[in-house]
């Protein structure tokens, strides 16, 4: 059985090079043979060690834990937003040296690597130029979407376009904590406020957004996919039902909540059969979150949910239709 790592994170060194040059923020420091990565106001920082940019060990430690014919989906992660926090132009030319180099890495490991694009919104006709590049051009098989672009959220008409652009490609956008929305009043206790909690909010009010802008009732095929298995929403769905009354959405927001694909990302038995029961076995992906979790502890997480053969299977295969690998 061919199982998918839906979740599973690399850059090319180069890419840490080039924001390595910038004397703004945001940017990396070189730190021995790795690096840091400063966030945008320059407060706080992602320790970067080599395992980061060392995909053949990221191979290796995927097959490891289930199996010779693991492949992975590589996504931009925490962070998603650092393009969208640089200038226009600058943004634009970066995104399409990382897209080509993880285009790059595809062909070199065709088959086992699969890669997803970083696409720059402060202007969205760019964006859809990188867009199209990338999915078309590159053959990549999703789009990371931040939770903010520079001072803007996500749900701008504007990028109308963009997301009926998204559905029409075929390809999913991946929701991914970053640190942008929430950093600046979950502070204190060595992160562990933003970390746990506020990534989650993070990726779920991103989700929310695109629900309450009807972004997802006008585009139906529009697959989405969130990480750490829905974050704070399928404990919620009930109480963002009953409170969010918003005009012109023809259905409940659950209704839209329950289309979005979630993965295994959460450190808790509960956490993973709860996912399973709101979304259903064919919204739930396989997913490690490498090298920020450990793959062999992502599958005992499922050792401890005590799945069904026929579950398991679903899980450890839905991502191969959701992202197309064909």
């Amino acid at each position: 059985m061919r199982v998918v790592d839906s979740h599973f994170h690399w850059f090319p060194r180069s890419h840490f090079e080039t924001m390595a040059a910038r004397s703004a923020y945001p940017r990396t420091e070189r730190v021995g043979d790795g690096y840091r990565y400063r966030y945008h106001d320059g407060r706080g920082f992602i320790p970067l060690p080599a395992i980061w940019f060392d995909l053949e060990l990221g191979l290796e430690t995927a097959r490891a834990a289930t199996g010779p014919d693991t492949v992975v989906v590589c996504t931009t992660g925490v962070l998603a937003g650092m393009l969208d926090q640089m200038p226009a132009t600058e943004a634009l030319d970066e995104a399409h040296a990382y897209n080509e180099e993880i285009a790059k890495a595809q062909r070199t490991h065709a088959g086992r690597f699969f890669g997803t694009a970083a696409v720059p919104l402060q202007d969205t006709s760019a964006a859809l130029a990188v867009l199209d590049h990338a999915v078309r051009s590159l053959d990549l098989r999703g789009v990371n979407l931040p939770s903010m672009i520079g001072e803007e959220t996500v749900d701008q008409e504007r990028l109308e376009p963009f997301y009926a652009r998204v559905a029409e490609l075929g390809v999913p956008l991946i929701i991914h904590p970053t640190d942008l929305a929430f950093n600046d009043v979950l502070t204190g206790y060595a992160d562990g406020l933003q970390r746990s909690l506020g990534r989650l909010l993070d990726s779920s009010v991103t989700v929310l957004r695109l629900i309450f802008s009807g972004v997802m009732e006008r585009h139906p095929s529009l697959r989405v996919v969130q990480t750490h298995a829905g974050g704070l929403l399928p404990y919620q769905a009930g109480r963002i039902d009953k409170n969010a009354r918003i005009e012109g959405l023809p259905a409940l927001p659950s209704h839209y909540l329950r289309r979005i694909f979630v993965d295994t990302v959460a450190p808790q038995a509960l956490t993973i059969r709860t996912a399973l029961e709101y979304y259903g076995a064919d919204n739930v992906l396989y997913g490690t979150d490498h090298p920020c979790w450990s793959p062999r502890a992502a599958v005992a997480v499922l050792d401890e949910a005590d799945l069904d053969d026929e579950v398991r299977a679903k899980i450890y295969t839905n991502a191969a239709s959701v992202f197309p690998l064909g």
